[in-house]
């Protein structure tokens, strides 16, 4: 895995690159949205696809919208390398605690994940209507790097019961075993599917 730190907008991240599947899990605000960066390592880590995170070891957390997340040559080398992005956020939603919000520009692709989490993670809601999904967090803007992959990608919009396994913060967070192991046969099949038939679906 490479390690580099980048400043984007004053604040410091540190990023993990890990380069291998053309699926890529991405995690852009492991530093304030606690388990993303934890949960897209342990999935990529099952499933052979690439992996970047951002993470903030010093200073106080700060959240850069992801529209803003400055092409730094980790991002640029990752979105160049996928061909399908699914990126993994938090959201705090207390109307929502169970619910799963499933945006990104590959619908077919985050109606494969949906699926895998009402199977394997039924504790949990996954919601792909776009319009019944908060507009901050559908995912559909087109300088979102979950979209700027070739296959463009999904966005997953996690509640804290879904990306962590403790009511504090822990470091490192535990995601919940169940939603692992859902996310992971997502995954497994959107690549099954691209081997059986070459790219995915992708609807305009």
């Amino acid at each position: 895995m490479d390690r580099e730190r980048v400043t984007i907008e004053g604040a410091v991240f540190l990023t993990t690159l890990h380069l291998a599947g053309p699926i890529g899990l991405l995690a852009l605000h492991g530093g304030v949205e606690g388990g993303t960066a934890e949960l897209a390592r342990e999935v990529a880590s099952r499933t052979g696809a690439t992996l970047l995170t951002f993470t903030q070891p010093t200073g106080p957390p700060q959240h850069i919208p992801s529209i803003r997340m400055s092409p730094c040559a980790p991002l640029t080398t990752f979105l160049a390398h996928s061909t399908l992005t699914i990126s993994l956020h938090g959201h705090n939603r207390r109307s929502a605690p169970r619910t799963i919000y499933v945006g990104g520009s590959n619908r077919p692709a985050a109606r494969v994940l949906a699926t895998a989490l009402s199977h394997w993670a039924p504790d949990f809601v996954p919601l792909t209507t776009l319009s019944e999904i908060p507009n901050p967090l559908r995912g559909l803007h087109p300088d979102n790097p979950v979209n700027q992959t070739r296959e463009g990608g999904v966005q997953l919009e996690l509640p804290v019961l879904a990306r962590t396994s403790h009511p504090a913060p822990t470091c490192p967070e535990v995601p919940p075993t169940e939603v692992v192991d859902a996310l992971t046969v997502g995954v497994r099949l959107l690549a099954a599917h691209r081997g059986a038939n070459g790219p995915g679906p992708r609807e305009s």
